[in-house]
């Protein structure tokens, strides 16, 4: 069954393209998606087709209907893998952001499902088709470091061990606020939004447990900025991007939970340009550390921010050092 969903185009905003509002709309979904949708009239303002080109003068409300989607077989594909081990149970890579994990509605091919498939050849089929090897997952704009299988047991072995929380994880992330105390733990459980099918919220009919424990790295006071490292013992979709914004902190740029408003309304202009240009929200999964399945060794895996991420907090660090001299 297909879904729809409704958004309003508030009259606050500045006037604004169509297919460039619901691009921020619609996380995961690319423009040419957007503007298929547009023209085969599944998404309709204020009741009527409409072309992309609509430019949005503010109190519209967007019905989007979104086709229900369907499963194709996840086929190879040479897309370069950054890969940091690799051996006959299973490859780690760190996955850059704006690429898709696994094929989903909008994302038939280009995913590391199809990467995978083609540099390792035969994986494990547990998941399903559209998911093969798949333990565990990043959203689309996070980037870091993930595990993926290449045989039914090293799968169910370490599928066992994210489900009892063993396994370390680690993220880095630059939120909007000062975050006080400079420890702490949240527990909220979360679920499928109510309202906003795209979205997770701990008002959700449904819920799981979720936890998320923080520390926090710099202040950056001027700008109200948090850089806060991060550990899950809960792994659930959206669950720190969630966690952070119900705390009117939500991520650096983050298009889904009100971070990429923040971040436009940034006063210091360079910080402000250096933000925006993140290839996602301010989000690296660092650190990924478990036991191999076979040899029963703990391995352990870090990778530094892309280096857009790497540029704006530098940019902090050099303020903030030079505002104490």
């Amino acid at each position: 069954m297909d879904s729809e969903l409704k958004v309003f185009f508030s009259e606050e905003r500045q006037p604004e393209r169509l297919d460039l509002f619901l691009g921020g709309e619609l996380p995961g979904v690319s423009r040419a998606q957007i503007k298929r949708l547009i023209d085969e009239g599944l998404i309709l303002v204020d009741s009527a087709p409409s072309k992309a080109s609509l430019r949005l003068r503010g109190g519209e409300e967007i019905c989007i209907r979104l086709p229900e989607p369907q499963p194709t077989k996840a086929l190879p594909e040479a897309i370069p893998l950054q890969v940091l081990y690799e051996d006959s149970d299973l490859i780690v890579i760190d996955k850059p952001a704006g690429l898709v994990v696994h094929p989903a509605a909008g994302h038939a091919s280009g995913t590391l499902v199809n990467a995978l498939l083609h540099h390792c050849g035969d994986l494990s089929g547990i998941g399903g088709e559209l998911r093969p090897g798949i333990v565990h997952r990043l959203d689309k704009d996070t980037s870091g470091v993930m595990v993926a299988t290449k045989n039914d047991a090293t799968h169910i072995a370490l599928a066992a061990q994210f489900k009892a929380h063993t396994v370390n994880r680690r993220y880095l992330a630059l939120m909007h606020g000062l975050l006080t105390p400079a420890s702490g733990r949240i527990e909220s459980a979360i679920g499928r939004h109510p309202n906003h099918r795209l979205k997770m919220s701990s008002q959700a009919r449904q819920t799981k447990a979720a936890v998320t424990h923080w520390k926090v790295r710099h202040l950056y006071e001027a700008d109200r900025l948090s850089l806060v490292d991060l550990r899950l013992e809960t792994g659930r979709t959206h669950q720190i991007r969630v966690h952070f914004s119900e705390q009117n902190m939500p991520l650096v740029q983050d298009p889904l939970y009100g971070g990429r408003v923040r971040t436009g309304a940034l006063q210091d202009l360079p910080l402000k340009k250096l933000a925006l240009q993140l290839p996602g929200q301010a989000l690296h999964a660092r650190l990924l550390g478990f036991i191999h399945p076979r040899s029963q060794q703990y391995l352990e895996f870090v990778t530094e921010p892309p280096p857009a991420f790497i540029e704006l907090l530098d940019y902090l660090m050099l303020k903030y050092t030079e505002d104490r001299l």
